[in-house]
This record gives C-alpha cells, structure tokens and sequence, in this order.
C-alpha cells in the first residue's frame, strides 16, 4: 500500500512525500513521476510527525465528569474503583474507541494504556488504526491467591497479544508500589526479562505514597524499587513527581524513562511539579501525558504540551524553562523512543506516522515559528488529517464512523452508571 501526500510543507519548505509499507520512502520537491495507491493533495498544510501520548487509562473516557474535584485517595476509592468494578470488556472497547477517535481528532499517533479488560482496548486498538503500549493492572492488594490469579492472566495475554498486529504491544502493568505486593513486583521484574518487555507504573505520585512506603519498607519508593530491581531500562515510570536529587540520579543510572503529566497532576493537587530541570541535567529520557479523562479530562496533547512548559516556567521562576521544542520532542521524537520506536520524526526510512495541519487558522497566524505555535497556540482542532503507519485515519477532519463511535460510547456509560 502506497500512499502520496503532494505539496505539503516540511520546515518551511513545499514537498512530496511518498510513504510505502507503513514507511516514508521518498521526500523531495515534486515526485511528478510517482504512481501511489492513493493520493491526497496538501495544499501547502505543514507536515509534522504525529503525538506520543505515554500514560493514559483509554476506556476511562466513560468517567469524564463523573467524580471530579475530589481528593485524590477519596476520588479512588469512592467513585472510580468502585465503578470500575461495574466494567466489562464490551464497555471497555466503547470507551477505549471514543478515545481512540479524540486522539486521532487531535493528532496522537500512540498512547501508552494500563487497564482492566485488555482485549476491550486491544479491539478498539486493531479497528482504529493507532499505535499503543497495553498493559493489564497488576493490583493484588497483598493477596497471595489474586498475584496468582493476575500472574496466569499476563501470561495468557502476553501469548494471545501476539495475535494482535504489530501496532501493538503488549506491556506489563503493575499499578502502584502500594497496590502490588513486594512479591507481585518481583515477578514483573522476572516476567520483563525473560519476554524482554517494558513495565508501566505509576510512581512518586503523591506524598503519602512516600510517607506510607517509609511507614512499611523504611525507604522511599525508588530506593524500595532499586532493592528489588525493578529499576531499568524497561520501566516507564508515570508521574514522577516526589523525588528528591539522589533519588532522580538513580532513575538517571538506571535509565528509567519518565512521563509528565502536568494536566492530572494539577487538576488533582498532587503537591509538587515534575522536576523537569532535574531530570534534564540528567540525561533522563521524559516524555508526556495526558492521563485518564476521568483525571484530565481530555486526551489532547497539544493542550497538554501548552500545559507542560508553562507550568515549568511558572514553578521553576523561570521563562526559559522547557522551551517549545524540547517540550514538543517528550510529545514527538522523545515519547516514540520511550517505547523502542522511531517515529516522531519526518525523514525517509521513518514510520509514515504523520500530521497535515491547517496552518491558516487564526490561531496560527502569522506564522513565526511553528513550534511554538504548536506548544503556545494550538490545540487538537488545528489538525487536519491523521495518518498511522501510511493510512490516512482522518482527512479534512473526517474519521469514517465517528458518529456510530461517539454514539456507542454515550449508550455505554449510561449502562455503566445504571449497572
């Protein structure tokens, strides 16, 4: 399958661009000569490679404005866990494909998801043509026989994911130190060696995390993760947010891989901003995101870049902290290598994971810088067509049965709330 994006703008620059096998082949000023499978006329929108969004909760769409301005451990347990109990994998699929289309809407091309009913997302996955990191939580409260249980299932959906195409992959999800026994992180860290996977945690989110975990280990969370080895170039760390020096200096040595989100983080009053600076100076890899729309509540990443460096400005006291580019590579080149993959950049020899945006809009003009526009001005709506692995998601705006989504998503959580 061959597809062919004629006089779209590259750095300022009007080419073609001829994506083959998922893959950019060919960039150059005209390729008059080119027969593609299909064709699609830019009209000078400016091309940029698609978002990476590194920690949601897709099917958590079905929650947004159910429970918010709440405390964080309330809003946990008195209204999210226990809905979620209520949750099938047929109301997960709905809610994972609503958010599948606001991504594609707004220009993800991939999104790193933890949550119950893995086949549900999966479906919703396969059908809407991204990208995505899935992982089953891991939460076994200190049980013995629920690890067991858990244990058997990511081993049955480590083999069943390989069904799957190669958009996805399959991750292990253990939910918080302080939802997964010492025992079930042991085994993660085993399970991730021997199938060479990455691990998905939530980490340093909050204070009282700290304070419990020196209550019951007598260490903070990353020194309790480093004993038990679970600190390494496969762990994704979500939030990260309380953590002192030597304590972002061992995730450094490690080379754990870090993702903000500034949009829950704020919203739920966590206490502290991410230590970007921190993090910078020591090489640690950051990428963005958006969280679940229970705790956010949307899933656009350009409103989350926008959030990303302006909280760094404002807490850090100071305007030249995470500018607009470095901000826009965690949501690009960054947040694709977290994952072991080479998007987030258009060259030849890249995934055709690619955005045309319309540049015209008012909020885009007059057109300095694009980068900063995109990180200071922009939201979703500036993008015009989506395209994943070489096919087109949505063009002018349009993604095939969105109404019948949006619909099926709407009929859902209404059952949901009345189960």
């Amino acid at each position: 399958m061959s597809l062919l994006l004629r006089r779209v703008k590259l750095a300022g620059e009007l080419v073609d661009i001829l994506c083959e096998n998922g893959l950019i082949a060919r960039i150059a000023p005209a390729l008059p000569e080119v027969v593609a499978d299909q064709v699609l006329e830019g009209g000078g929108k400016a091309v940029v490679p698609g978002l990476y969004n590194g920690h949601t909760h897709a099917a958590m769409t079905l929650f947004r404005g159910y429970a918010d301005d709440m405390e964080l451990l309330s809003w946990l347990t008195t209204k999210i866990w226990p809905l979620e109990e209520k949750l099938t994998e047929e109301l997960v699929y709905h809610g994972a494909r609503l958010a599948c289309l606001e991504m594609i809407k707004s220009g993800t091309v991939f999104f790193n998801d933890m949550y119950w009913h893995f086949h549900g997302t999966a479906k919703a996955v396969e059908e809407m043509g991204l990208r995505a990191a899935l992982s089953a939580v891991i939460i076994d409260l200190d049980d013995p026989q629920r690890l067991k249980d858990q244990i058997a299932a990511n081993r049955e959906l480590l083999q069943a994911s390989r069904d799957y195409s190669e958009r996805l992959q399959f991750v292990l999800g253990p939910h918080a130190i302080y939802t997964v026994s010492r025992a079930g992180l042991e085994w993660v860290r085993d399970f991730a060696e021997e199938h060479n996977l990455l691990i998905h945690l939530h980490l340093a989110e909050t204070e009282p995390e700290i304070r419990d975990c020196l209550a019951k280990n007598g260490q903070r969370p990353v020194q309790y993760l480093a004993d038990i080895g679970l600190l390494s170039r496969k762990l994704v760390a979500a939030h990260a947010v309380w953590l002192e020096d030597e304590e972002i200096a061992t995730l450094a040595k490690h080379q754990v891989k870090v993702i903000h989100n500034p949009v829950s983080n704020m919203k739920l009053a966590v206490g502290r901003t991410f230590p970007y600076r921190q993090f910078a100076e020591q090489g640690v890899l950051m990428g963005l995101g958006t969280d679940g729309c229970a705790s956010n509540n949307n899933l656009d990443m350009f409103e989350t870049l926008k959030f990303s460096a302006l909280l760094q400005k404002f807490a850090g006291d100071d305007p030249t902290l995470q500018p607009a580019a470095a901000a826009w590579r965690m949501a690009s080149e960054d947040g694709a290598a977290i994952f072991g993959l080479a998007g987030g950049v258009v060259a030849e020899g890249r995934p055709a994971d690619l955005l045309l945006l319309d540049t015209d809009r008012p909020e885009m003009i007059p057109g300095h810088n694009l980068v900063s526009d995109l990180v200071y001005s922009a939201s979703g709506a500036v993008v015009d067509t989506t395209i994943v692995a070489g096919k087109v998601l949505m063009h002018k705006r349009r993604v095939e049965g969105e109404e019948e989504i949006i619909a099926a998503a709407r009929d859902a959580a209404r059952r949901l709330l009345q189960g």
